[in-house]
């Protein structure tokens, strides 16, 4: 891989210069230990600023931690969590909220890694049947595993269907940074304004060294959250650094910038492989992602020079891989990965 030009994940980026700045300008003098550090007190208020008032933020190390533990607040091991067959807590946190959590999910179809209110009917057909888990929780992504986003309208709908039936609003954020400069949109108006309760904010594919945070809005939960996140590890003593980097992150909206930078380089590689015989795109592009189809020998050989994620395998189809780009790819990266693309004719 070292060798290869990634096209993998966006976890594969460094650090933007600015967040390794903040570090490096954190780590003068002493500071309080746990939090209790005039970076964290700012940190606060720079959520606050961005997502309003009633905004609550915790930060943990990383995604698994700031989706499981968002839950796990939210949650008794009796009581289970609507999501899409997609969702990264479903495919891919190795089974992390079902053992650290206790609790079920429940599998909705999706169309476009996106889930509907009338998809999630069924599953509270028989809500108080004390043999079933009882569904408390709605969870989405945004962006979705596909790169997909839920527009404002979806998210209303989805917040109003919670209210309606009594379920907690969670958002996966780790990628919201690249669904609002998607629709160009604040923060806050793709999570809070949509009624999410608990959003977990992510950091470290655009940018940060490594920090999540999980951010509430609904003030009748996470008051016993301090507890929670010491008891499941994830309380930091030298919290300033990580304080630091949300910090620049939020700064003059260096996460914007960063998430326009990354979408603009995959709307980039969709554009310039438009009409290639050989690719057959299997969601339309909206962020940093491009998933797309090619034949195996043309895989063969783009695995030669680059590095990037194979999703599914299919003698029909081909082959589904996911070519996804960062704030620190160029233009030149990108166009040398659609000549190659281009290249594999059989």
């Amino acid at each position: 891989m070292n060798n290869l030009m990634s096209f993998a994940s966006d976890n594969n980026a460094g650090m933007h210069p600015r967040v390794l700045e903040a570090l490096v300008h954190a780590n003068r003098g002493m500071a309080p230990s746990y939090g209790a550090d005039e970076y964290t007190a700012a940190f606060e208020e720079a959520v606050r600023a961005a997502f309003g008032p009633s905004a609550r933020p915790w930060i943990v190390a990383n995604g698994t931690a700031a989706n499981v533990l968002a839950l796990k607040s939210m949650l008794r091991s009796h009581e289970a969590v609507l999501c899409a067959n997609s969702a990264h807590i479903n495919t891919s946190e190795c089974g992390a909220a079902e053992a650290i959590v206790g609790c079920k999910l429940l599998v909705a179809p999706s169309f476009q890694g996106k889930i509907k209110a009338e998809d999630c009917l069924p599953f509270l057909e028989q809500r108080e049947n004390v043999h079933r888990a009882h569904p408390k929780v709605l969870s989405i992504s945004q962006a979705t595993e596909w790169g997909t986003v839920y527009t404002p309208e979806e998210l209303a709908n989805l917040g109003a269907f919670c209210r309606e039936h009594g379920l907690y609003f969670h958002m996966d954020g780790a990628r919201l940074a690249n669904a609002a400069a998607a629709l160009n949109l604040p923060l806050k108006a793709i999570s809070v304004d949509a009624g999410v309760d608990v959003l977990s904010f992510g950091g470290t594919k655009n940018g940060l060294l490594a920090g999540e945070a999980i951010i509430f809005f609904n003030e009748t939960l996470g008051r016993e959250f301090g507890r929670i996140r010491k008891q499941h590890l994830q309380l930091l003593s030298k919290m300033r650094f990580m304080s630091a980097q949300f910090l620049a992150y939020l700064k003059d909206d260096l996460w914007l910038e960063n998430a326009r930078a990354a979408n603009r380089m995959a709307a980039l590689l969709a554009e310039e492989l438009e009409g290639v015989e050989q690719v057959c795109f299997e969601y339309p592009v909206q962020t940093n992602v491009v998933f797309a189809r090619l034949s195996k020998n043309a895989v063969a050989k783009l695995q030669e020079r680059f590095y990037f994620l194979i999703r599914e395998t299919s003698e029909a189809k081909g082959t589904l891989v996911r070519l996804m780009t960062a704030f620190t790819n160029t233009e030149e990266e990108v166009r040398g990965l659609a000549d190659a693309i281009r290249d594999c004719k059989e």
